[in-house]
């Protein structure tokens, strides 16, 4: 088969390599999918980069944990009407050498999700690592009906999931965005009410939410944990899945008087049952009519080099998708 890999990290230009390697085979309990479109997420960058100091994991690494195709092969224990399904699939890479930047790749078929008919391998590729992301944020801390959520960057890949999956769940959603070009794209995935992350933020949330927040997604935790807490109803909860700055400082006596409940987001290490769960709502939503993700650029895999230092510096808003 035809695929990308890196033997070292580093910049893209200097690792990345394509190439021919061996077809792989669907082990006990694994699908193989024909590989259609690639996703690529910032923690696909970071683990080429080593942002995280862990060394590389395996000898050789196949980037990005999200992508779709159709399943060509299966695995002994997996149904036969897994076969020839078109599907979106997630955490290829997670704990495993060989990602989605491939013709072929192999995983375990509880990793696989139908793909809707209405939804492009593209979109499909897109969903793993944001939708899932988003869904554990907005789900974590327990039932959003009837509560106010206020979704912290509702512009980005997962602030827009959060927004649905939290307005699809029946809560009020309130959305950040940083520029007023982002105000319409939150607006279209279902913010009650966007407000400018600015200088007059907490005036404009109090007055929107004057009893308090409920529950906050949060994607810059460092540089707004102390807002998210002035924001909140006592007994309320952040749900936080990246941060502006490594070591946060935490105003800890407002957060025990108030009993506020955080929870850290990993993606890779969430419940399988919450992965599962998280894919069929995100399916709901497509099926609903969610148009999903802006894609900026379709590039081939010959070009994944191109695709990476895009994802890095974006020449426009929207998704990279590699095509293979």
């Amino acid at each position: 088969m035809k695929a990308a890999w890196y033997e070292k990290q580093g910049p893209a230009r200097e690792v990345l390599k394509v190439g021919e390697m061996p077809d792989p085979t669907a082990a006990t309990g694994e699908v193989r999918i024909r590989i259609a479109a690639s996703g690529i997420n910032p923690g696909d960058i970071k683990k080429r980069q080593n942002a995280f100091g862990y060394g590389m994991p395996y000898p050789r690494v196949i980037p990005h944990s999200d992508g779709a195709g159709h399943v060509d092969q299966v695995g002994e224990g997996v149904g036969p009407e897994w076969e020839g399904r078109s599907v979106w699939c997630y955490g290829a890479q997670s704990y495993r050498p060989f990602g989605t930047a491939a013709e072929f790749t192999v995983l375990p078929v509880e990793q696989v999700v139908p793909l809707p008919p209405n939804v492009s391998p593209e979109q499909g590729a897109c969903l793993g690592i944001p939708g899932i992301t988003a869904h554990r944020a907005v789900h974590v801390a327990g039932p959003v009906t009837g509560r106010t959520v206020l979704v912290q960057g509702a512009a980005g890949s997962v602030g827009l999931c959060a927004v649905r999956l939290a307005r699809r769940a029946g809560a009020h959603v309130i959305g950040t965005v940083m520029s007023p070009s982002e105000e319409g794209i939150a607006s279209q995935a279902g913010t009650h009410e966007v407000v400018r992350n600015d200088h007059e933020l907490i005036a404009r949330l109090k007055a929107l939410a004057p009893g308090g927040v409920d529950h906050i997604v949060e994607v810059a935790f460092g540089a707004n944990v102390q807002t998210d807490i002035d924001l909140l109803k006592m007994g309320g909860s952040i749900a936080t899945y990246a941060t502006n700055v490594a070591t946060p400082t935490l105003p800890f006596w407002l957060m025990v008087f108030k009993n506020i409940g955080v929870f850290f987001l990993g993606s890779d290490d969430f419940p399988k049952e919450a992965k599962v769960a998280a894919g069929q709502d995100l399916n709901a939503a497509l099926e609903a009519g969610w148009p999903g993700f802006e894609i900026a650029e379709r590039i081939p895999l010959a070009e994944i080099v191109r695709a990476h230092e895009l994802v890095e510096h974006p020449a426009r808003r929207g998704r990279i998708v590699v095509t293979v």
